[in-house]
């Protein structure tokens, strides 16, 4: 997998006039395009898509500052068709226009070319399962939300709230297989999990494939597959997004698994009364590598 990330860092700057072709790379590392840009996600703290904008815009100011050719020449070069759209993607990553930072020199931001490296870490034990489940449903209370990386999501909050108290409770007597108890769903994830792009977020039980279900609640249907399943405990949310990260710096590098598309699913096994510290289940759809 670091082999495959600097390979595809090498493919963004051999190919800054147009979009890298992620699929290719992936199938000739023997992995996926979904998994690849995940990792890449996950390890670079930006989007591929980001990163690509970045250093676009990171090797065109030096062209821009030049003023060997007019701004026009320079936005075409790096697959732009019109000086509006490149300047709103120059003035994104700069603060600047191109004719003022032409004029002035400056200012100018460099995202450097990445390099993944392999370090020693992975000191702490990540408790983790495999688990071979048939096809079930999700059911539930389901909400479009934008993605939040860190603390409380207030657009899942808002909508769970909004919830009475005995809803959870019907909901709870619906479950009938694992994943158990109340679930926090997110499904048609972007690849990349870019911060603030849209997600559906379902509040609600897993139950069997041929289990009926209330015409009141939403289902996602969930194919039979393998899941990886991990166990965390302590502030919440916290302790459940730090273990959301380790599994892409410490769990999959380390082991034969890869994501695949499907909906990540938190089972709230225990918790405080006001929600502070929790033990969950963090449920990740996997194939083998």
């Amino acid at each position: 997998m670091i082999a495959a990330l600097n390979r595809l860092v090498g493919l963004v700057d051999e190919h800054l006039d147009e979009e890298p072709d992620v699929r290719a790379l992936a199938a000739a590392s023997g992995t996926t395009e979904y998994h690849l840009r995940r990792m890449f996600s996950s390890l670079a703290g930006m989007p591929l898509s980001e990163y690509v904008r970045r250093r676009r815009m990171t090797v065109a100011a030096a062209d821009v500052v030049r003023g060997e050719h007019d701004l026009l020449s320079i936005a075409v070069r790096y697959g732009y068709g019109s000086t509006e759209a490149f300047g709103r993607a120059f003035r994104a990553v700069h603060g600047a226009a191109p004719r003022d930072v032409r004029r002035d020199g400056g200012p100018l931001r460099t995202q450097p070319q990445l390099r993944f490296r392999l370090t020693v870490e992975g000191s702490t034990a990540m408790d983790a399962r495999i688990a071979d489940r048939p096809a079930f449903r999700l059911i539930g209370h389901a909400a479009r939300v934008p993605l939040v990386h860190r603390g409380v999501n207030p657009h899942i909050q808002r909508h769970i709230e909004a919830l009475p108290p005995e809803e959870h409770t019907r909901l709870k007597a619906l479950g009938d297989t694992e994943p158990a108890g109340l679930l926090q769903v997110s499904d048609d994830v972007d690849p990349e999990a870019e911060e603030g792009t849209e997600l559906t977020y379902l509040h609600g039980v897993a139950v069997s494939r041929d289990a009926p279900v209330p015409d009141d609640l939403d289902v996602i249907e969930v194919p039979p597959g393998r899941w990886a399943v991990f166990r965390t405990s302590g502030p919440h949310p916290q302790a459940l997004q730090t273990a959301w990260a380790a599994t892409a710096t410490d769990w999959f590098p380390s082991n034969p698994w890869r994501l695949r598309p499907g909906p990540s699913i938190v089972s709230v096994l225990d918790r405080a009364a006001d929600f502070r510290t929790a033990t969950c289940e963090l449920w990740l759809p996997v194939e083998p590598v």
